[in-house]
């Protein structure tokens, strides 16, 4: 079975390559219908990376968010049709200890190897989570970002004390409005504070307890917990307001992603006695809980529509430079790839 694989090769430039499928073997062939375009993808799109980084990953199949319909199983565990998502982290080995997502051998799609910007995506049946009719395509098309957020927030449940009053969210983006609302459905009792630099943005955090700009925070606010979603430059004011205003022993949650080392400060971790860890990436065991809550709180479907940007039908490679480049024009919401491929 001949695959059409739509590589990026340069910024900005995609083009095709063709690979056989075998169909002998045991994995599940699935055909993307929605893909959600990251910041990740973005990078790679635009030429924002270092140089050595470019040529070292490209060409490569962007996306690592996305789902599809199943077209073969050998196994018959999924029937032709069935709408699945696609779980981008590839791990080749167990740890009874480290996550599968902080393996240092486990593989990342769009990140090393082909993503799903394929005609025909060859998973193993480990990769792939089935998708109920009733959840909506363009939605569920960035849970794999969901999932990250949910990863987190469990982890955070593990790691942080009892108290649990207040807790902070620093940034008003895509990822601290997810961050946020599985919180909020997770832990509904816990006053939530948003803090961000967007009144406009802040706007659509209705289900909050209270938002803040970073620039007016009262000097004696203090949240029991918090996280950081903010990333890049502006990750090191973010941490450090958090370092600020958290109370003694709580736990600081690390999302942002930045490409260069970020000054904190260590002397008030240190004197408060913080907490701090880092979440990446997610496993399968997140997905399945992130599906589950969708379908136990059907509000946070209804929220998380509201960062549903642009919506792009994609036939040829035009429209994927359309959609590309609609996304690096938006200020906030996922731009949504319908793989009409």
């Amino acid at each position: 079975m001949l695959n059409t694989i739509y590589r990026l090769v340069a910024p900005r430039r995609f083009e095709i390559a063709f690979q056989d499928i075998s169909l002998q073997g045991d994995e599940v062939i699935v055909r993307p219908t929605h893909l959600s375009i990251c910041h990740a993808d973005q990078r790679y799109y635009q030429g924002a990376r270092p140089a050595e980084v470019l040529a070292k990953k490209l060409p490569m199949a962007l996306i690592h968010e996305g789902i599809g319909d199943v077209v073969y199983d050998p196994q018959g565990v999924f029937k032709a049709g069935d709408s699945v998502i696609m779980i981008p982290n590839t791990p080749v080995e167990k740890d009874d200890v480290i996550a599968e997502n902080y393996l240092r051998s486990s593989k990342f799609r769009a990140s090393g190897f082909d993503g799903f910007m394929q005609e025909h995506v060859v998973l193993t049946h480990d990769r792939v989570v089935p998708l109920d009719p009733s959840i909506d395509k363009v939605i569920a098309a960035f849970t794999e970002l969901v999932s990250v957020s949910m990863h987190a927030v469990l982890r955070f449940d593990r790691f942080a004390h009892k108290r649990r009053n207040i807790v902070g969210i620093w940034g008003d983006g895509n990822l601290g409005y997810i961050t946020s609302v599985l919180f909020k459905a997770t832990f509904p009792d816990t006053q939530l504070y948003i803090f961000g630099v967007s009144e406009e943005k802040m706007s659509s955090f209705t289900f909050a307890d209270a938002t803040f700009n970073v620039n007016d925070i009262p000097e004696d606010l203090l949240v029991d917990h918090a996280f950081e979603c903010v990333g890049g430059a502006a990750s090191q004011s973010a941490i450090n307001q958090m370092i600020d205003h958290i109370q003694p022993e709580g736990t600081m949650s690390i999302l942002g992603v930045s490409e260069y080392p970020v000054p904190i400060n260590t002397r008030m971790i240190l004197e408060k006695g913080l907490r701090m860890f880092g979440s990446s990436r997610s496993g399968r065991e997140d997905f399945e809980r992130t599906v589950a809550l969708y379908q136990s709180n059907p509000e946070i479907i209804n929220y998380l529509s509201n960062i549903v940007g642009a919506q792009v039908p994609i036939r040829e490679i035009k429209d994927m430079n359309r959609a590309f480049e609609l996304d690096n024009q938006k200020n906030m919401g996922k731009t949504i790839m319908i793989w009409d491929k």
